[in-house]
């Protein structure tokens, strides 16, 4: 067995989601685990270095982490041909840009979702990726939590029969920041940086929609800012100026019809924060992040509309768990451990810009349909050629 050294910069780790999900669940988790076998039989040993703007918070970041290497200078790492790997969690606005330097370096690249803030040019990242010649992916978690690998493996199994519609309820409320802090970042609730739940949440139900049931061929969406002002991390107020709830339905392949709330402003009355119900002739399920419950035609009860007597039905004891059959680890850092082979062993990869510019599509198509109050169609993408694009731009 070869050990082979894989370099990963990582860029914006200093945030919530790039502190926790990838350098402490899934980097040095992997790191810790002594790296990831692939099929050849070699291992890749992960060699992580942090970058961003804040000296102080990525030398607290690295060490409390057992990372001997973290850097300002974004530049320099791109230079360095030791380290293959680009990774960047930034706020969104910020990502193409460093994404670029990254592939005009010849690294390999890894981003977080969404891969850029417009379709236009999430498409041109995909062809420079392509013209570059290098591995590219973006996160795609929801694929790889443990209730929804379950539901998939019932949907694998023919359990639904033809499967009719999905309902999903996403959210939580986010405090305001007054008398509680809120939860999430201030810039989530600004248009101006690239917020907005539309924005964040679209690009996941694509690829779980795609990937799981069918592709999304057409959508509807209506956005709302239900909550006008928020308070900042400094304690100043600010004004919300983009969407913190989104409505949306989707007609999926197949004749499926799909349908999403998302919502950063409901108090939670559910079994989890995100929970997907799939109802088909043979049989329902319900799953969450983590558990996933089946009510087969058998088993489903036979209630008659009376709201004049309590009702005899226990309906919640209807539904039996899916056993787990399985050992399932964190989601990110499955697809960690996943881009790390290809990147090192070539082994297949299907997550790539693509995927990602499919979500940034699918994004613009529920805030144009909620600005024109209208259903959109979702049209096949494509990776544009450089001198179409330039005639089209001399017109």
């Amino acid at each position: 067995m070869a050990e082979v050294r894989v370099g990963v910069i990582m860029n914006g780790v200093t945030g919530r989601m790039g502190t926790n999900q990838h350098l402490v669940r899934s980097v040095a988790a992997i790191r810790d685990q002594g790296g990831v076998t692939g099929t050849n039989g070699d291992r890749i040993v992960v060699d992580p270095i942090l970058v961003g703007r804040d000296a102080e918070r990525l030398a607290a970041l690295a060490h409390a982490n057992g990372v001997e290497r973290w850097s300002t200078d974004l530049d320099a790492c791109l230079a360095d041909s030791n380290d293959a790997v680009y990774f960047d969690s930034q706020r969104t606005e910020l990502r193409a840009e460093s994404v670029r330097k990254a592939i005009a370096a010849g690294k390999h690249v890894y981003c977080e979702k969404p891969i850029s803030t417009s379709l236009e040019e999430a498409l041109d990242l995909a062809r420079l990726a392509r013209e570059a010649g290098i591995k590219n992916g973006v996160v795609q978690d929801k694929l790889f939590l443990p209730g929804f690998r379950k539901l998939k493996r019932l949907i694998d199994g023919g359990f639904f029969g033809r499967i009719l519609s999905v309902r999903g309820e996403f959210g939580y409320w986010v405090f305001e920041g007054d008398w509680q802090t809120g939860q999430r970042p201030s810039w989530n609730y600004r248009k101006e940086d690239g917020g907005g739940i539309i924005v964040d949440m679209l690009c996941h139900w694509r690829y779980l929609l795609d990937n799981t049931f069918g592709e999304v061929k057409s959508v509807s969406c209506l956005g709302a800012t239900h909550i006008p002002q928020r308070i900042d991390e400094a304690g100043n107020p600010y004004a919300a100026t983009t969407d913190d709830a989104a409505y949306a339905t989707f007609e999926l392949e197949g004749g499926i019809v799909a349908h999403i709330n998302s919502s950063w402003c409901v108090r939670v009355y559910r079994d989890e924060l995100f929970t997907l119900q799939v109802d088909g002739t043979e049989g329902s399920a319900l799953a969450g992040l983590r558990e996933c419950k089946t009510q087969h035609r058998a088993n489903t009860p036979k209630p008659v509309w009376n709201p004049d007597v309590a009702s005899p039905f226990d309906f919640f004891a209807d539904w039996q768990d899916v056993p787990d059959n399985a050992v399932f680890e964190n989601a990110f850092k499955v697809q960690w451990e996943m881009f790390l082979k290809h990147v090192a062993f070539d082994e297949p990869y299907d997550l790539g810009f693509m995927d990602g510019a499919k979500g940034v599509q699918l994004a613009e198509l529920g805030l144009r349909s909620w600005a024109e109050r209208r259903w959109l169609d979702v049209p096949p993408l494509s990776i544009p050629d450089r001198m179409i694009q330039r005639e089209e731009a001399i017109r």
